[in-house]
């Protein structure tokens, strides 16, 4: 039996993967799977699926959307930040709005309680924030890690499903307009920190500075 860098067999893999799908087919329709629910779907036994997924938390994390991808600039991105930003952030956008359905249930599961997991928000495991901060690596020589650590947060604040949901929730944009409000707002807080500098918290002078 042929075995991969995972410890996983082929067949094992495969198991896995039927897991995966079914959980994220239960996802995209607005439901909450649980183990036993992906493991019926799948055609798996109830005991096997608990083998690959000890509780809901851990199957959910590896049916998150956005779980394979480790960086969304291509090899040859631009040195420019903001440049480097723009391509990050349109594919950032792109794949919430492909993946609109899973990505607000797992907004809303990542609210809830599990008591098997333990505290804490696994399933938002700042994912686009290490993408970001990816985008804003040549401004290292300009800004402390401290200060790029803020900025990406800033960033990402004014982009992701939490952004999409409220813009089409609330004031009720189109999703066209909102991906593009996203795109505006993203550029702009960067804009606005490589010319004023990033703000340090609790800094009076530094909110004053970003509003003038």
């Amino acid at each position: 039996m042929s075995m991969a860098k995972d410890g996983l067999s082929n067949t094992q893999r495969r198991t896995r993967d039927a897991l995966i799908s079914a959980a994220r087919d239960l996802v995209t329709a607005g439901e909450a799977p649980t183990v036993e629910g992906a493991a019926r779907a799948a055609a798996v036994s109830r005991t096997t699926a608990y083998r690959y997924f000890p509780n809901r938390t851990a199957l959910l994390v590896a049916a998150h959307p956005e779980v394979a991808m480790t960086s969304m600039l291509a090899d040859d991105a631009p040195a420019d930040p903001i440049a480097r930003l723009d391509a990050v952030v349109d594919q950032f956008i792109t794949l919430i709005l492909e993946t609109e359905a899973q990505q607000r249930t797992m907004l809303r599961l990542s609210l809830e309680s599990d008591p098997q997991s333990g505290p804490g928000l696994p399933l938002r495991q700042g994912r686009a924030i290490a993408w970001i901060a990816e985008a804003l690596e040549p401004l290292q020589g300009q800004f402390t890690a401290a200060e790029l650590r803020r900025l990406a947060l800033a960033i990402r604040s004014v982009a992701g499903i939490e952004a999409l949901v409220w813009l089409c929730d609330v004031p009720g944009l189109a999703r066209d307009d909102a991906a593009v409000l996203m795109r505006w707002s993203a550029r702009s807080v960067l804009r606005a920190a490589m010319t004023w500098g990033p703000p340090t918290p609790g800094s009076a002078r530094s909110a004053d500075r970003l509003t003038r």
